[in-house]
């Protein structure tokens, strides 16, 4: 059977020789070419390696390729940083045997955690490591919309950018970026545990009915997406523009907290301000209309 860790680190190396194109790399396309990237012999030659090697990495046989052939590969492939260490960090997992059993327990948000999101006066939720929402606070639900109308397992950030009901999000201009940074995280994730069954049913139901998250997921794109700034669209306040930050929780590699926050006396400080306001003052009991963001 070919180890998990092996076929990933494959997928990953074709992804990135598919991309480079024989003048990023100083050669000439030389008369007509069956693929648009690099061929296999080609980035063998630029690596130092021999075709039937590099070919039996791809495929994802039992290689353990060492840290000297892997930085050859990184510089012939034009890896940036991130993308470097993500290729380490497969083939350093793929040299390892496959466990027996890996136990794969629930997620759990510590109770100190949910008393710090329950006194933030700003935004926050807490992700699992494949994008499940754990907790968030009442800033967030004013933010976001009301998760109690979506069973527990489809509180995933994924499966909701990719959900065809949620039209505001599927038209808002950025969303692409958005998917990216998302599946950038799921890689990362991925990487640590190729076989974990809820990245499984996350990424396979997926790729059976959205061809825009195959289209995505096949460029094997890894983020560090710790960072940003993020527009939503609040049919009450109008327009929100918030920088978000991710913060890992104490304990083991896991769940982060995601914090949204204005710059203090801006407009969209204002917004929110009376987002909150307004969610606060409902006597209804029904959430905010949900938010679309971009």
């Amino acid at each position: 059977m070919t180890h998990p860790y092996a076929r990933e680190f494959g997928d990953f190396l074709r992804a990135r020789r598919d991309r480079l194109r024989p003048h990023d790399v100083g050669l000439e396309p030389g008369g007509r070419r069956k693929v648009t990237g690099l061929r296999r012999e080609e980035l063998a030659l630029l690596a130092g390696l021999s075709t039937d090697y590099y070919q039996r990495m791809e495929q994802g046989r039992e290689v353990r390729p060492s840290d000297d052939v892997l930085d050859a590969l990184a510089g012939a492939l034009n890896l940036d940083d991130a993308e470097r260490r993500h290729l380490f960090t497969l083939a350093r997992a793929a040299r390892r045997p496959v466990p027996a059993r890996v136990e794969h327990g629930p997620e759990r948000v510590p109770d100190s955690t949910r008393r710090l999101l329950r006194v933030m006066d700003t935004p926050a939720v807490v992700l699992g490591r494949h994008l499940d929402l754990l907790a968030w606070n009442p800033m967030a639900e004013a933010l976001l919309g009301s998760p109690d109308s979506y069973p527990p397992d489809r509180l995933n950030m994924l499966l909701l950018l990719f959900d065809d009901t949620m039209t505001g999000e599927r038209n808002c201009p950025d969303r692409e970026r958005q998917a990216l940074e998302y599946i950038g995280m799921m890689r990362a994730a991925v990487a640590t545990d190729p076989t974990h069954p809820r990245a499984t049913a996350i990424i396979g139901e997926l790729s059976i009915r959205s061809a825009e998250f195959r289209r995505l997921w096949a460029r094997h794109d890894v983020r560090a997406s710790v960072s940003g700034t993020k527009t939503f669209r609040v049919p009450e306040v109008g327009d929100l523009v918030l920088d978000w930050d991710t913060y890992p929780l104490p304990g083991r590699p896991g769940p982060v907290m995601l914090v949204f926050t204005a710059e203090p006396g801006s407009a969209d400080a204002d917004r929110l301000h009376l987002l909150a306001a307004l969610r606060a003052t409902r006597s209804n009991g029904k959430g905010t209309p949900p938010a679309t963001s971009r």
